[in-house]
C-alpha cells in the first residue's frame, strides 16, 4: 500500500497530476480542491488511494489526509466508484462535505453531476454516522457556537491527538470540554490537559 508519493510535479490539470519521485512519474487522479491546494508548488507531497482492479491500477492523490478519508468513505457507499467520489470532492470542499452530510442536505448533493436523488439519499444514510470519526474536521454540534480561533485549535488539537492513536470522537469531546473552561488556551495546552484527561 503507498501512503504518500513526494516528488516534483512534472505535470498538472484540474483533473491529474504527475509527480516524479526517484526518476519514475506517477500520475495520480486529483480532485479539484487537491488541485487548487497544490497549483503553482513545485515540490509536494500527495496522499494515495490505490485502486486496483483486473483491467487497471489507479492512484488517487489527496492534498490532506481528511480528503483522502472521506473519499474512502464515499467510496464504501454501494453505487459510488472513485470518479464519482472524486466529482463530489471537487464540486464540495471536505467540510462542506460534512455539513451536506450531517444536515441531510439532498439538494445540493444532488446538484453534483452525476448524483441522483437515490445515491444522494444512500449517501446521507451510509455516512450520517461515520463522518464524525474523520480526523481533521470538527463535528459542527458543540464546536459551531466556539469562536472561530477557537474553532481553529481545536481541530489542530483533535488532528494531533487522532495522530497519537487516541479515537476521533473522544479527543474531540475532551477537546470541546477544555476550551470551554479556557477559551484563550494555546493548542500546546489544549493537548496537554487533553493527555491527561483520555
Amino acid at each position: 500500500m503507498i501512503e504518500y508519493i513526494k516528488g516534483e510535479i512534472t505535470e498538472i490539470t484540474p483533473a491529474t497530476a504527475t509527480i516524479e519521485c526517484n526518476g519514475i512519474g506517477y500520475l495520480l487522479n486529483i480532485s479539484l480542491n487537491t488541485y487548487s491546494a497544490i497549483q503553482g508548488e513545485k515540490s509536494i507531497t500527495l496522499f494515495v488511494y490505490e485502486s486496483i482492479r483486473e483491467d487497471a491500477w489507479v492512484l488517487f492523490g489527496f492534498a490532506t489526509k481528511t480528503e483522502r478519508e472521506l473519499f474512502m468513505q464515499l467510496i464504501s457507499v454501494s453505487g459510488i466508484g472513485g470518479n464519482t467520489a472524486r466529482m463530489i470532492l471537487s464540486a464540495l470542499s471536505p467540510t462542506e462535505l460534512c455539513e451536506v452530510i450531517s444536515t441531510g442536505n439532498e439538494k445540493l448533493l444532488k446538484s453534483v453531476k452525476g448524483i441522483g436523488l437515490k445515491t444522494a439519499q444512500r449517501i446521507i444514510v451510509d455516512l450520517k454516522d461515520k463522518i464524525g470519526n474523520i480526523s481533521g474536521i470538527a463535528p459542527n454540534t458543540e464546536s459551531s457556537s466556539m469562536p472561530p480561533q477557537a474553532n481553529a485549535i481545536s481541530e489542530e488539537a483533535v488532528s494531533a491527538l487522532t495522530m497519537l492513536g487516541f479515537a476521533t470522537a473522544a479527543s474531540q469531546k475532551v477537546v470541546v470540554g477544555i476550551l470551554k473552561e479556557m477559551p484563550n488556551a494555546p493548542v500546546e495546552q489544549v493537548i496537554k490537559i487533553a493527555l491527561k484527561r483520555l
